[in-house]
């Protein structure tokens, strides 16, 4: 799979260090569409803070990539819904981490999600 940033610099809004307008891939031969996913305990329950979420939703993720013979950096678009709009900087870092700098299109939403123990929910597209 080749991964080329798309950013045009004349005509629209400059694109920031961890922010690409958009990703062209070609020599894919197989995608991978994840559901939201939470930073949930495997028992299913909620941690009641951020940080711990945050390493839940990212440890999910790589756990549904591995079985799909997938990792982070197969990554090519991703989604974060936040409960509040102060959750976006560790959101960003914590996407930052994960994704080993790598940059992708990306879009952060904040939103009423539908467990209110839910504070970040994030969904993926994969290629490989």
């Amino acid at each position: 799979m080749n991964a080329k940033e798309i950013n045009p610099t004349d005509g629209i809004y400059p694109a920031t260090r961890d922010y690409v307008h958009a990703m062209e891939v070609s020599g894919a031969s197989r995608q991978l569409f994840v559901s939201g996913t939470m930073g949930l305990a495997e028992d299913g329950t909620a941690p009641a803070n951020l940080d711990e979420q945050l390493d839940l939703v990212w440890k999910n993720i790589r756990r549904i990539l591995a079985e799909a013979n997938m990792s982070v950096t197969n990554i090519v678009r991703l989604t974060s819904y936040l409960a509040r709009p102060e959750f976006a900087e560790k959101n960003q870092t914590a996407r930052e981490e994960a994704l080993d700098g790598r940059i992708v299109p990306t879009t952060a939403i904040v939103v009423t999600t539908l467990d209110p123990s839910w504070l970040i929910e994030i969904e993926i597209v994969a290629m490989a």
